[in-house]
């Protein structure tokens, strides 16, 4: 009889084929708009040899829109990653568009409905890699932002990534890219809650280590947000990434949020977190936010 362990694997092989197997049509929009914000599902492509499922929302007209990207988090849970439902931000997605930004949320790949193969895995916990998990999903997003840039209803400038958590710590990969003009990141990291332990990271000083990395060559100023009762990089913990993407040569702005539910981490994922945010949000994007016509 199989162990517990090959069951687990059969079962995500059983979970992830038939995204990987069956054909997937050219990158675009799949099927027409819908509510809320003009939501429309697209298919975008990534580094891998598979199409990621995303979610487009935008304003009313024809554009062209400056994009907004945002970058969701992740596990390292392989069931929970192949169970993941699409992400989609909705309340943040919705601020964007109330200040005229076009939002896509690709899911990448190894996640829910994409599938394929996890390519942004940090490794065990001790042996972390977070300097190539980083810049894998960096990769990833970049790839799925510059396919949406030649869309005709967007700006080929103007460009804001932000990402929540393993997504935003892809987001700092991306801070040596002149073509992004601002990164905001909620709770950026990796490894964070080490063994399901609140306030506990796996090789925190890798982690550091690799933020002070990012920093190097960074030329997007980047907007760092954390919630006070973040247990997953905590705010001290979260100050200390800051300052080293910042020792790096990074441009940071960080600011501690007020407690947010039970678990602050998930700030980014509800209407009252973004409410949290907004002014922090204003701040950020206030060179990248289309101005208002005169009467």
């Amino acid at each position: 009889m199989p162990s517990l362990k090959v069951f687990f694997a059969l079962l995500v092989l059983a979970l992830q084929v038939p995204h990987a197997a069956v054909a997937q049509t050219n990158p675009g929009p799949q099927g027409g708009e819908g509510q809320p914000n003009r939501m429309q599902q697209w298919l975008v492509p990534t580094p891998a040899d598979i199409l990621s499922h995303a979610v487009l929302f935008r304003p009313p007209g024809e554009g062209p829109f400056p994009l907004a990207v945002i970058a969701h988090a992740t596990t390292q849970n392989v069931l929970r990653r192949a169970q993941m439902p699409q992400p989609e931000y909705r309340a943040l997605a919705a601020w964007l568009v109330a200040r005229g930004f076009a939002v896509l949320v690709p899911e990448r790949p190894g996640h829910g409905a994409t599938g394929g193969k996890y390519l942004e895995d940090q490794r065990g916990c001790d042996e972390a890699d977070y300097s190539r998990s980083g810049r894998a999903t960096a990769d990833e997003i970049a790839t799925a932002t510059d396919f949406m840039r030649r869309q005709s209803f967007i700006k080929p400038d103007g460009t804001v990534i932000l990402g929540h958590s393993a997504g935003g710590w892809g987001a700092l990969a991306l801070a040596d890219d002149k073509e992004i003009s601002a990164i905001i990141v909620f709770a950026a990291g990796r490894g964070g809650r080490a063994n399901d332990f609140p306030n506990q990271v796996c090789a925190p000083h890798t982690l550091v280590a690799a933020a002070k990395e990012f920093g190097q060559g960074a030329r997007v100023p980047v907007t760092w947000l954390v919630a006070a009762n973040d247990t997953y990089f905590w705010p001290a913990f979260s100050r200390q990434l800051a300052d080293a993407f910042r020792s790096g040569g990074g441009k940071v702005d960080f600011h501690e949020l007020p407690a947010h539910g039970g678990e602050g981490h998930w700030l980014a994922e509800s209407e009252t977190g973004v409410k949290l945010a907004a002014s922090d949000l204003d701040r950020a994007l206030k060179a990248q936010i289309p101005a208002k016509k005169k009467r």
